[in-house]
């Protein structure tokens, strides 16, 4: 028999499973190494399950434990970052979506992790205030963040 946290855990995994493979898609380079970071998350959101208070909403606590949990890899990993490949699977080869996506990837990838996650949660539709709340900065201050790394992505 299933105990109710368990079921409570798996729920939470269907229902945020995209936001969470799309935050480690963004911290890593392989198709094999974002798998392997999805499953650190889900470890990171099952030990915390418990110290969930709901002082947030449980999308921007999976969103803030996602992140962490993938900043920390990266400063454990501390390797360069290069673009990562995509499959055919996600995207048709050569249309100019799949090359401005390519793009768009290469360039984040190439910033701190910190302004990465807001410009993720930012692609994501998340709104400021929310972003502020993961992230544990301003509203104000995310703005602020925004603008500088749209022009920083422009330079790349």
């Amino acid at each position: 028999m299933e105990s109710k946290h368990s079921l409570d855990f798996e729920r939470l995994v269907m229902e945020h499973k995209t936001t969470i493979y799309s935050v480690c898609y963004m911290f890593t380079e392989t198709k094999a190494e974002a798998d392997d970071l999805f499953q650190e998350v889900l470890v990171s959101l099952w030990q915390g399950m418990d110290s969930f208070r709901g002082d947030a909403s449980l999308r921007s606590w999976v969103y803030r434990v996602s992140m962490n949990t993938c900043i920390s890899y990266k400063r454990k990993k501390k390797i360069q970052t290069v673009p990562l490949e995509f499959s055919a699977d996600s995207m048709a080869p050569n249309s100019p979506e799949s090359k401005q996506a390519k793009m768009l990837h290469e360039r984040i990838s190439r910033l701190e992790p910190f302004d990465r996650a807001i410009v993720l949660l930012w692609l994501e539709d998340i709104p400021y205030d929310e972003i502020a709340a993961i992230v544990g900065i301003s509203a104000k201050a995310v703005g602020v963040r925004l603008v500088r790394i749209k022009e920083k992505l422009k330079s790349l």
